[in-house]
């Protein structure tokens, strides 16, 4: 599954009207204009044992809340030593930092609460100003920055890594107490772990640490790693049972459900239930490849078994959108009550921003309770539905894999279509952790008894694998620690190479291959050696390894590609006097899509920005050469994300923008969210390019604005 999609061809201008919906006899129509044989409807049926599993469904009886014993732990814990807490999803481990926070609070000390997501920062965010006054909590996230100096403040780790850098390098202490790591399994996450890293190996000794994590499989090895590193104990707390229990089905074509695995005889894998090595060889198949289930006739299979809400995880946005089609209006006489309390939050969502009045899945949302939610859309969509869910006015949401992964979005039941995953390059079996993951969301602690998993079979399902990963141990971490420009930079503003090479052998990676019996070899001290000899050939350090005047300054850039921007402002090829031209130049260095700059893009590009863009490409080449030469990797700059951010910022209403970019709308502001973190990073320099520090402040605010906020 991938959270991607290639753009969509458009071409006619669309309108801003709702799309009326597909009702059941325009689908009998046109079923019956179809030459080929219609599939008999799904006949809602369940396994004789699955009638004790169904009649545990419904509200546990509420009663004053108990923590649990891991929860008493782990705050034991934290009163001696660093912490490591692994439990499944949905366990109550923010409970946790709710209480460190609030003893933290009574001590008059800072608590410092890290996550990788923006958006379960923000979610955080609010829910800790609810508990401990808004007066008292702060966000830092890039693209928030309120009430920085507050006794807690809740930020994604890259903030608090570069909170670090900062410290070093002025020989302040950082201004916090405590450090809460949220998602700590994102060590292990290929992208971003080396901010995780990073942040465990710059952090003073004397502020504890607090990691919080989804089952791990090798939390002892981590723990051994921060004790050896931090010289303080790091404990280790585990929590393997799930708050509400996970029984996972089958769909059969008939629409029938089934057991999907035995049941446990508390030793060993459960294995598949009996009949299904039948389905198996029969090859049974609901979600052919490359065609969408009947989605509408699962819905109802589910309604009838009182297993809704659920969350049906897509293979890609595409099908996320598609997917709404495919279900019928509800009949609202059934729970009036539902839908007029959903009728009033879409009234309010739309009066706090007027653009999703025109929302092209707003009326599917008003006259069928479900909705897709995916990163092609704005934020502010997917957080209007993440909140229709978490009050149980939907029935179902169409998501792709990512929203598994640290977002709040619980339901009764997960829908998996598929067993494998795409990771942006290739489509791979699901990991334990990412099968976890996903059906952490099953079963929602305090409102459900049990949880559903239900498995649809298609091409892409290989029950057998389901049936490993769904009792098999989780999967071990590794160190994903890279070295990268921005990194050496900051690491030389307070350092000596030496220091550096003493700073390397303290990483995970190290730690790792000599607890395998490797060799201690310090791969990382080769790369940074590498890269540092690049600084010294471009100035930007000298020969004893100390930053020059243009290397200090260039550290300040602490975004993807440091040097070609840094590069760019030493020989003056950025405009420093046009907000919103620099924002469109600056938006050529963090494209992420490959692109063609057809004669169109020429075309709709203003003169000054063709002609800023081509000297400024023309004038980098002998720097992206010496790159290449080097072993690495610059990034290519293209016109037409430039066009695109050149329009915005000059005041071109966003429908039209996304029309003529044929984005969708979650990619555009992804570019634009971006494009502002390095406008944030240049304005930073201040004292020397102050008009393009200026202007890079200004850019921000004409491409950062309604409806992205």
């Amino acid at each position: 599954m991938t959270d991607s999609t290639p753009p969509r061809k458009k071409r006619a201008r669309p309108r801003r009207k709702e799309r009326p919906p597909v009702t059941p006899s325009l689908r009998k129509k046109t079923a019956a204009k179809s030459k080929k044989p219609r599939r008999p409807a799904l006949k809602p049926g369940s396994d004789p044992r699955l009638k004790k599993v169904f009649a545990a469904i419904g509200v546990p009886e509420q009663a004053p809340f108990s923590p649990d014993p891991f929860q008493l732990e782990a705050l034991k814990a934290v009163r001696t030593s660093d912490c490591i807490v692994t439990a499944p999803t949905g366990a109550g481990k923010t409970w946790i930092a709710e209480q460190v926070i609030a003893a933290m609070r009574k001590e008059g000390k800072k608590t410092w609460y890290a996550s990788p997501l923006k958006a379960l920062s923000n979610s955080i965010y609010e829910l800790f100003s609810g508990m401990f006054g808004p007066e008292n909590t702060g966000i830092l996230t890039g693209d928030r920055k309120e009430n920085p100096n507050a006794p807690i403040i809740v930020g994604t780790t890259e903030i608090l890594r570069n909170q670090l850098y900062d410290s070093m390098y002025s020989g302040d202490d950082l201004d916090t107490d405590f450090v809460i790591l949220d998602e700590a399994h994102f060590l292990g996450d290929e992208d971003r772990g080396v901010v995780w890293e990073e942040t465990m190996i710059y952090l003073p000794r004397r502020i504890p640490i607090l990691m919080l994590s989804a089952t791990i499989g090798n939390p002892d090895q981590i723990a051994a790693w921060l004790s050896t590193i931090r010289q303080r104990p790091c404990r280790v707390v585990k929590e393997t049972n799930r708050p509400v229990q996970l029984y996972p089905l089958f769909l059969h074509p008939s629409g029938t459900l089934f057991p999907l695995l035995r049941e446990s005889s508390g030793t060993g894998p459960r294995g598949l239930y009996k009949r299904m090595n039948d389905f198996i060889k029969a090859r049974v198949q609901l979600a052919p490849a490359h065609r969408l289930p009947p989605v509408n006739e699962i819905l109802n299979v589910l309604r009838k078994y009182n297993l809704l809400p659920a969350i049906f995880f897509m293979k890609s946005r595409a099908d996320c959108d598609k997917a709404l089609d495919l279900c019928d209006d509800q009949n609202r006489a059934v729970d009036p009550e539902r839908w007029r309390w959903l009728e009033e939050r879409i009234d309010r969502m739309v009066a706090a921003t007027p653009y999703l009045a025109g929302h092209k899945q707003l009326l599917l949302i008003r006259d069928r309770a479900v909705a897709a939610h995916h990163s092609g859309h704005l934020p502010v969509w997917k957080k209007a539905v993440e909140t229709f869910m978490n009050e149980g006015l939907l029935d179902a949401v169409f998501a792709t894999s990512t929203v598994a992964a640290g977002v709040n979005f619980p339901a009764r039941s997960v829908v998996i279509l598929n067993s494998d995953r795409f990771n942006g390059k290739d489509f791979l079996p699901l990991s334990s952790i990412e099968f976890h993951q996903m059906t952490g969301r099953a079963g929602r602690r305090g409102k459900d008894n049990i949880g559903f998993a239900v498995m649809v079979p298609g091409k892409f399902m290989d029950l057998k694998h389901v049936a490993q990963v769904a009792d098999a141990p989780a999967s071990d971490i590794y160190s994903q620690i890279k070295i990268n420009f921005s990194m050496v930079l900051n690491l030389l503003l307070s350092h000596t190479p030496d220091q550096v090479k003493t700073l390397l052998n303290q990483s995970f990676a190290l730690f790792q291959r000599t607890q395998r019996g490797m060799a201690a070899d310090n791969v990382l001290w080769d790369d940074f050696i590498r890269h540092l000899d690049f600084l010294k050939d471009t100035g930007f350090a000298d020969e004893a390894g100390r930053l020059t005047d243009d290397g200090i300054w260039a550290s300040n850039l602490r975004v993807d590609h440091p040097l070609m921007i840094a590069e760019g402002f030493r020989l003056s090829l950025f405009p420093e006097d046009d907000p919103a031209l620099l924002a469109a130049v600056v938006a050529a260095f963090v494209n992420e899509r490959q692109v063609v700059d057809s004669p169109a893009v020429e075309h709709a590009a203003p003169k000054s920005l063709r002609r800023v863009f081509n000297s400024l490409k023309h004038a980098m080449t002998p720097f992206t050469r010496h790159m290449k030469k080097r072993g690495f990797e610059p990034t290519d700059l293209f016109l037409a994300p430039a066009v695109t951010m050149h329009q915005w910022a000059t005041d071109m209403d966003w429908e039209d923008v996304v029309f003529r970019t044929g984005s969708e709308e979650g990619d555009l502001a992804n570019l634009v969210f971006r494009a502002a973190d390095n406008l944030r990073h240049i304005a930073t320099l201040t004292d020397i390019f102050p008009r393009a520090a200026q202007s890079a402040r200004e850019g921000v605010d004409l491409i950062v604005r309604e409806p992205l906020v």
